[in-house]
């Protein structure tokens, strides 16, 4: 079982206090770092991107499961209908219906750590929240600021007339999604890895988002599920997506960290 006070205190107590991203680039990224700005807020931009696309080893400090970023927002975050980034950098501030509020971008990423990520927002101050934020600013670079653009956050399914069957979702899972995912929807690690990072992320289990998380609404779910799987060749029902969002939900994961089981947890 993942801990997310371990994973945080983990991060923390390295040693040499090194951070991941400053090691040397491998011959294999040299080329990808040349996308970026030549000079130092080219070298931020590219330590938001080795962050998102691979959340449990450069931020560790916050995250407290075995997914990245990149596994909802796919591509690298620039894929349309994946909640691409550069789409919603210039849709905030904005109202927030799960804190009745308005909310910056970067307190937005912050909610991400916290549910997506069942881990501890990073302060606003922290390299890995402002390696986040200029990398997701680049990827929105021309577009213009407070109009939504084409294939911003997830579809939106029509009413099919029938309710979200998670016994038809079941069935769909094993027929459409364990060859991947893996029969309990415990993801596939990286090559040599025990756990994370894992090339196809768990769905449920200790490992995944928790209850807070926007993926655990149906609609949600089954909006990207029809978009986005199976993973470049998306062939579901509306249906089918609805479906199988309505079994994975009725999986186990961490609570909603809202509900005040961390404060009891800690008070023990």
């Amino acid at each position: 079982m993942v801990s997310i006070w371990g994973a945080a205190i983990a991060g923390l107590a390295r040693p040499d206090n090194a951070d991941p991203a400053d090691a040397p680039l491998a011959a294999s990224e040299a080329g990808l770092r040349g996308q970026f700005p030549p000079d130092k807020h080219g070298d931020l931009v590219y330590q938001g991107y080795r962050l998102f696309t691979a959340t449990p080893v450069y931020g560790r400090r916050f995250s407290g499961n075995g997914l990245s970023c990149a596994n909802c927002h796919l591509d690298a975050g620039r894929k349309a209908d994946a909640a691409p980034l550069g789409a919603a950098w210039g849709m905030y501030p904005a109202y927030s219906a799960k804190f009745d509020k308005v909310v910056s971008f970067a307190e937005r990423v912050q909610q991400c750590f916290q549910f997506s990520l069942n881990g501890l927002p990073p302060p606003l101050d922290s390299r890995e929240l402002n390696a986040l934020l200029a990398y997701s600013q680049w990827l929105a670079r021309g577009q213009p600021a407070g109009e939504a653009q084409p294939g911003r956050g997830f579809p939106t399914l029509a009413r099919t007339g029938d309710d979200p069957n998670p016994w038809r979702g079941r069935a769909a899972y094993a027929q459409k999604c364990a060859s991947c995912h893996g029969g309990q929807g415990q993801g596939q690690p990286a090559a040599g890895a025990a756990g994370p990072p894992y090339a196809v992320p768990p769905l449920w289990g200790w490992d995944s988002y928790n209850k807070g998380a926007g993926l655990h609404r149906v609609d949600l779910m089954a909006g990207f599920l029809k978009a986005n799987m199976p993973l470049g060749r998306p062939d579901l029902s509306d249906q089918q997506a609805l479906d199988l969002a309505a079994w994975i939900q009725l999986q186990e994961r961490w609570p909603d960290p809202r509900k005040g089981w961390v404060d009891r947890w800690l008070a023990r």
